[in-house]
């Protein structure tokens, strides 16, 4: 089997949670071309769903030189590079990553690039990191796709950047775009939209506001229908996480109990999640009846 086909059959593998058989396709495709740069992808993807977040800042960074040459997932990798600092707690680590690589490269336009790049501020937010004037600098590169609705995917990233650069118009363009897709588009986005996508917005919206109870009651019906909405199980783990958010920040004795659930199934995911061990603490501190 070439290198390419089992660097994709690899992600297959790691996406449907066979870590170990991943892992083995993922260097048997490097030790055939280490610039493969999905295969490599595919490992980073291993590393993190197994918690091995040394392991990964060890690997991206011994063969950086190989799979940087890959322009069309190198700013992706990156992403995965930074999330590892972040679980870890190591948010200046992770800072530093989107300065000096992935709000740079967010510059080509490519969806996935704004993706991560509103990916990583968004995490990096929810833990309390200031990230500055940063949500206004990639915004006018986000603007341009108000009316596009490719993947509802992508526009609940947009979504988070147009909060995140205080842009009540655009915010509020994009979710009235989004609407009308809703109402009058066609195709299975169009399907995916009004089930999963305008209520995920929607809950964004109201814990921008500081509306946390109410962004709960919204997301919990739709939390295992997020799968629809596209990207892969460690992208949307930014929207089991933003779920945790809400919840510890929500005023509801119920909620509180509730995020016990969340971290609880989180942990039983991943057990070496020192992201997890932070945010139990947190909500081990709740006052639950």
């Amino acid at each position: 089997m070439r290198w390419y086909l089992q660097g994709m059959y690899a992600f297959g593998l790691v996406e449907t949670n066979f870590y170990k058989e991943a892992e083995k396709y993922a260097l048997k495709a490097l030790e055939l071309n280490p610039k493969d740069c999905w295969s490599t992808h595919a490992e980073a993807h291993v590393i993190e769903m197994e918690g091995r977040q040394d392991d990964g800042i060890k690997f991206l960074s011994k063969t950086i030189n190989d799979w940087t040459t890959g322009a069309m997932l190198a700013c992706h990798n990156y992403w995965h590079w930074a999330l590892y600092h972040i679980e870890k707690g190591e948010y200046q680590a992770a800072v530093d990553i989107y300065d000096e690589e992935v709000g740079k490269r967010c510059h080509s336009g490519a969806m996935l690039d704004l993706v991560d790049a509103s990916s990583l501020l968004y995490r990096l937010q929810m833990e309390g990191v200031d990230v500055g004037n940063r949500w206004k600098e990639i915004y006018h590169l986000w603007e341009s796709h108000t009316d596009d609705h490719i993947l509802v995917f992508n526009d609940v990233h947009m979504l988070m950047c147009t909060l995140g650069a205080k842009n009540e118009d655009a915010t509020l363009k994009l979710l009235a775009s989004l609407r009308e897709f809703v109402r009058d588009g066609a195709g299975t986005n169009c399907e995916v939209s009004k089930e999963v996508g305008i209520a995920l917005c929607e809950a964004f919206e109201q814990a921008d506001k500081g509306n946390f109870d109410n962004a709960v009651e919204i997301l919990k019906p739709i939390r295992y229908k997020i799968v629809k909405i596209g990207g892969s199980n460690a992208q949307r783990d930014l929207f089991n996480l933003f779920l945790i958010h809400v919840a510890l920040n929500s005023t509801s004795k119920q909620h509180h109990q509730f995020v016990r659930s969340l971290l609880a199934e989180r942990k039983a995911m991943k057990e070496n999640a020192p992201m997890t061990d932070r945010l139990m603490a947190k909500a081990l501190a709740l006052h639950v009846e």
